[in-house]
């Protein structure tokens, strides 16, 4: 939150940093305890940003146009692959995909816009990459 230059955008790279970090945690062969998991998550985010905010709607945020702006941050991506080493920076793409996966199953919305357009160019890039 400290690399943000107000307080929406600290905010927003909150959200994005804690989100990415919870996809990332669920990408394991053990059994979850999805509630437990949810209740140590909502626990931590009521500390840090006050009431009314979940891991809920951490993800919702991350379906939505204002992840893009995060995501393509110089400052966002600095900070997180300095002090989140446990998610690595080329699997933003992936974890934003499986959560927009997500949403699509539990809410039937429509997923293409912002979000999945950044995927797709984020794997023309790698694949651009890979060419060379």
């Amino acid at each position: 939150m400290q690399f943000g230059i107000d307080r929406e955008e600290s905010t927003g790279f909150f959200r994005v940093a804690l989100g990415l970090y919870y996809l990332s945690s669920l990408m394991t062969k053990e059994t979850l305890d999805f509630d437990k998991l949810d209740s140590e998550f909502n626990r931590f985010i009521y500390h840090t940003i006050g009431k009314g905010h979940s891991i809920t709607s951490i993800l919702q945020y991350m379906s939505g146009e204002k992840v893009v702006q995060v995501v393509e941050s110089r400052r966002f991506l600095k900070a997180f692959g300095e002090y989140c080493t446990e998610v690595p920076l080329e699997n933003i793409p992936f974890l934003l995909g499986l959560n927009l996966g997500v949403a699509k199953d539990i809410s039937r919305i429509d997923v293409r816009g912002p979000v999945a357009d950044y995927i797709e160019r984020q794997r023309q890039l790698r694949e651009a990459a890979d060419a060379k």
